[in-house]
């Protein structure tokens, strides 16, 4: 089973071709007429990612799961409410630990929608409750395209990261339009999307891949990266690390005090205590148009490494643990 986890083994081959990414970015930037291209191609591909999303997700689907709503009402806690009070509270590290873009970069991660391929996945991996994590990581998403910009706007305009009615239209025309146009046609659509995964992947990851160069690209024409020294992103990483802890801890132990079985409590736990890169990194290039956003989307990227590499570490942990009693109850029950 832990073969089948290559995160164990080695960098996640998506992570690699962002470092490559930014690699790119810091030593041919793009500037003028190119960057101007390159920002107007990632408004497309950030666009057609949504209208993907729209055609992919069941909407049908996720209003029938809902009636497992502890379930899901505890998910989403964890996403929209524990994640910003531990994103608030962690003012307190600026400007000691964290400068202040860094903080809005943190706090920015706190306020996102679950992930939905990885939290399935690693439910799958754990013999956790995989149609609850289908339809409260997929419900996640839904209601983070309107969740997200209203936590944005009620916590982070405070803190200097703008908010204003061109983001609003911004967050209409680029994200809620193209969704609800992909739901509106995912009738006849949506089976060719979902027999042609792979391929349409690549636009998926191009488009993030896009929004990095151009976000990157703008940071080194503009010389932000000349103030984040190796001991910033050393304690961003630490912070990074101490903030997926506490999450995985509030989720693990808390679902099991509430009373959930543990296949509900492995749900809880993973799809609970991670943030999309997928959607953060798109919706970041709307919320934060006029300002630099590479130091903004940095927490983002080590966020979801490490939550990558731990949980998936965790998911074979559970999963042996699960064969290990599986085999003793067989043991028993043939004596």
């Amino acid at each position: 089973m832990l073969t089948k986890i290559p995160l164990l083994r080695r960098l996640d081959p998506f992570i690699l071709g962002i470092l490559i990414t930014v690699g790119i970015a810091s030593l041919i930037p793009a500037d003028g007429t190119a960057l101007t291209a390159f920002t107007w191609a990632t408004k497309v591909a950030v666009g057609i990612l949504f209208f993907l999303y729209g055609a992919r997700l069941s909407t049908q689907e996720a209003l029938h799961g809902l009636r497992h709503w502890r379930l899901h009402v505890t998910i989403l806690a964890a996403t929209f409410v524990i994640f910003p009070l531990l994103g608030i509270a962690a003012r307190v590290l600026v400007p000691t630990i964290l400068t202040e873009p860094l903080y809005l970069g943190l706090l920015y991660v706190c306020l996102l929608p679950s992930t939905v391929q990885s939290s399935i996945a690693f439910v799958s991996i754990a013999r956790g409750n995989v149609p609850g994590a289908i339809v409260s990581a997929s419900f996640s998403n839904i209601l983070g395209i309107f969740v997200t910009p209203l936590l944005v706007a009620l916590l982070m305009t405070s803190e200097g990261a703008g908010f204003d009615a061109s983001s609003a239209i911004g967050i209409l025309v680029m994200l809620l339009l193209p969704f609800i146009a992909g739901q509106a046609v995912r009738r006849w659509i949506g089976p060719w999307v979902k027999k042609h995964g792979a391929p349409l992947k690549l636009v998926d990851r191009g488009s993030i891949l896009l929004v990095v160069y151009v976000a990157f690209s703008e940071g080194m024409n503009e010389g932000i990266w000349g103030t984040l020294s190796v001991g910033r992103l050393l304690a961003l990483l630490a912070v990074c690390a101490v903030l997926l802890a506490v999450v995985l801890s509030v989720t693990w132990f808390g679902s099991k005090r509430l009373g959930f079985d543990r296949a509900d409590q492995i749900t809880i736990t993973f799809c609970g205590s991670k943030k999309s890169l997928a959607t953060g990194l798109p919706m970041a290039t709307v919320l934060f148009a006029s300002q630099p956003i590479g130091l903004i989307v940095l927490p983002l990227m080590l966020f979801h490494q490490l939550q990558l590499l731990v949980c998936a570490w965790m998911a074979g942990r559970l999963a042996r643990r699960a064969a290990a009693a599986e085999q003793t109850e067989l043991a028993t029950s043939s004596s």
